[in-house]
């Protein structure tokens, strides 16, 4: 929802995400403690959160963070279990989505690293620019390396390799994953893509193959980064990823009929709100 310059009400997002919270994902990216002058569309993250029915759900919720000061908003609330910060590899695109530096932003992990853990919950780090940079900035799979290995270091355990622009091809994809999930073998190495309509299943396969096992998604593939170029390029499908998986004979835990209904309630939505 974050791109949608339309504001969509209150009630419609706690409706919305209440049935995503019984659809039985494991993580439920639910809002964002940022700046509403920079996205005013999680401005009401607060409110969203105080509707939010997490009594008979074990989906955790999970919040994203842009500075010290949405950390500090964030960890005040026993509901939310995780803290996302996007962390880019590209100084370009760093100060494109948060205005700081790489360097800046690696001291600002660390700070909210240790907010974490002061109040037991889990800092989720979304490595941008994970498969290449297409502002033209260096970029290698050591840099991927390295960074993940900084990450280690300060105490991180889930590190997610985005694809923010789209751009990823799936032999880099591949043969990044098969460096980095067996080099950290005690963290959590996740992805976060964004695609073509046409072009996931060959990113989603190759990470699932190098053995990611964690995979972001939104309902229709909706969305995508506020601060990246192209609107064509979306998130993934997550009734793309649950198809995929099922091929693949794992269980998600993602009950059918609701996600059916969490879909027929995104269709509604996002036709009215765009």
């Amino acid at each position: 929802m974050q791109g949608i310059q339309t504001q969509i009400p209150t009630e419609v997002k706690i409706e919305y995400l209440n049935q995503l919270l019984m659809s039985g994902f494991d993580t439920l990216d639910f809002g964002s403690f940022v700046s509403p002058v920079a996205i005013p569309q999680m401005a009401d993250t607060v409110r969203v959160l105080a509707g939010l029915n997490l009594e008979q759900t074990e989906t955790k919720l999970l919040a994203i963070v842009a500075n010290s000061r949405g950390a500090s908003d964030a960890i005040a609330y026993d509901e939310i279990s995780y803290l996302g910060y996007p962390f880019s590899l590209s100084e370009t695109f760093q100060q494109r989505n948060t205005r700081r530096s790489v360097a800046s932003a690696l001291e600002l992990v660390a700070e909210i690293q240790d907010m974490c853990l002061r109040t037991r919950k889990q800092l989720v780090v979304y490595l941008s620019m994970g498969f290449g940079n297409p502002y033209g900035d260096l970029w290698s799979a050591d840099m991927v390396m390295e960074y993940t290995e900084k990450m280690q270091a300060l105490g991180v355990t889930i590190v997610s390799l985005a694809d923010t622009t789209g751009s990823a091809d799936a032999t880099v994809i591949e043969e990044v994953y098969n460096r980095v999930i067996p080099a950290f073998p005690e963290m959590e190495i996740g992805a976060h893509f964004h695609a073509h309509p046409n072009a996931w299943q060959a990113k989603v396969e190759a990470a699932y193959l190098a053995g990611c096992r964690r995979f972001d998604g939104a309902m229709k593939g909706f969305g995508g980064c506020p601060f990246a170029s192209d609107q064509l390029t979306g998130n993934i499908a997550t009734e793309n990823l649950i198809a995929f998986m099922q091929s693949q004979n794992e269980e998600t835990g993602v009950k059918p009929n609701q996600l059916e209904a969490c879909l027929q309630a995104a269709n509604q939505i996002f036709s009215v709100y765009h």
